[in-house]
């Protein structure tokens, strides 16, 4: 029998989405019974089929002028034909979100991974951990110092390349989320 896959379907215009999505793989992966795997929007013409038997799939984008990458928003129109045959229902949904600023509008890129997971028929998974960074005893270096509760947001500066950010906080943040995931597809395709 084979491993149900969760499938993490981003784009990364300048690398630190990339290294936010290698994060969140880190984290399925440390799920035996899952298969995780990478699908850059840009390849995304080969892998439909893939997508379409994932018993999960994780959106993650950049966030460019407060929303999701137009690359990204091309591949969600792209998806119309699994929506037109709701060929994506009730697989389970999470998603990540990158900007270099701290607030950067990621809610609203969030959302709209949210809206595309909800017009699918797709259950969304959010991130279930409390906000850090928010108490005088807590860091910058907390699980979501960011304060996400939809899914993992990560911060990266814009002078600084994918080697140095997101920083390793909002990295183990994205990898909470696919274990998160990983763990729930594993609960959710055991009645299948």
């Amino acid at each position: 029998m084979s491993k149900p896959v969760v499938a993490i379907v981003f784009h990364s215009g300048y690398g630190h989405t990339k290294a936010q999505a290698e994060a969140v793989l880190v984290g399925i992966q440390d799920v035996d019974a899952v298969e995780g795997v990478l699908v850059p929007v840009e390849e995304v013409e080969s892998k439909w089929e893939l997508l379409d038997g994932a018993a999960a799939i994780i959106f993650g984008s950049p966030i460019y002028m407060g929303n999701v990458s137009a690359a990204f928003q091309g591949f969600a129109e792209k998806s119309s034909k699994r929506w037109m045959e709701l060929k994506w229902k009730d697989k389970l949904a999470a998603g990540f979100v990158n900007s270099g600023a701290q607030n950067g509008d990621k809610a609203q890129g969030m959302n709209a991974l949210f809206t595309l997971a909800q017009q699918h028929g797709m259950i969304w998974v959010g991130l279930g951990l409390h906000p850090g960074n928010n108490a005088s005893g807590a860091t910058v270096n907390d699980l979501n110092r960011l304060g996400g509760f939809s899914g993992a947001f990560a911060q990266s500066n814009v002078d600084q390349g994918p080697d140095v950010v997101p920083p390793t906080a909002d990295r183990k943040t994205a990898s909470h989320l696919g274990k998160r995931v990983a763990e729930a597809a594993v609960r959710w395709t055991k009645g299948a």
